[in-house]
């Protein structure tokens, strides 16, 4: 199907996507890597009356590792921390977990911080942000994972509020993600995640609820 229609605005900092999202008001939607959202727009299950893009704003593609924690930046595409070495040797499940996020085409442009925003009971970084006790930091404020997904794409994000980054604990013990799909690259059926941390495992779950 075709989406309905809706207008289009490119901001180039976070600034201004927040100024456009005030001025389209609620019934706006961030775009980033577009991989959640726009299909749900063609089976009009979404209807956007706009979309502000933030593909344009630099500095929201970081992974830097900060003593014992490791900031990833919202537009981080799923291929870069794949293959980044920072991430492999910091927190080795996350780079696991995005080699495991669709295709090529889907590794290539989707992005952590719309898989996080988009709070699908069957995305892959939900599941490792909870296991983990990440946070979720705006251009606002900074949410712990336990407290920011409530529902099934359900999140305590104001219209006028944008995910920047997901702050991880360093973690690079014995670990593993599994899951089971009907067909290659489609989503989880569901999945499972295991950290060891400090001695104790921790166990995450992929699409077995309304959130992981």
């Amino acid at each position: 199907m075709i989406p309905a229609a809706f207008a289009y605005a490119k901001a180039s900092s976070v600034d201004e996507a927040v100024k456009l999202l005030d001025k389209f008001g609620e019934d706006a939607k961030v775009l980033a890597g577009g991989h959640s959202l726009i299909p749900l727009m063609r089976l009009r299950l979404a209807q956007p009356k706009a979309l502000v893009d933030i593909n344009g704003i630099k500095g929201l593609d970081h992974i830097e590792a900060k003593g014992d924690k490791l900031h990833v930046g919202a537009l981080t595409r799923h291929f870069a921390i794949h293959s980044s070495d920072v991430i492999r040797d910091k927190l080795p499940i996350l780079a696991e977990v995005a080699s495991e996020v669709g295709d090529n085409q889907v590794r290539n442009m989707g992005t952590i911080g719309g898989v996080v925003a988009h709070a699908d009971a069957a995305g892959d970084y939900p599941t490792i942000a909870l296991m983990l006790d990440a946070d979720i930091v705006t251009n606002r404020r900074t949410i712990p994972a336990k407290d920011f997904f409530k529902d099934l794409f359900t999140t305590p994000l104001q219209a006028n509020e944008i995910v920047t980054e997901v702050v991880f604990p360093v973690a690079n013990g014995p670990h593993k993600y599994i899951k089971f799909r009907r067909r290659l690259f489609d989503w989880a059926i569901v999945g499972a995640a295991a950290q060891k941390v400090d001695g104790h495992w921790r166990i995450g779950l992929t699409n077995v609820g309304p959130t992981p």
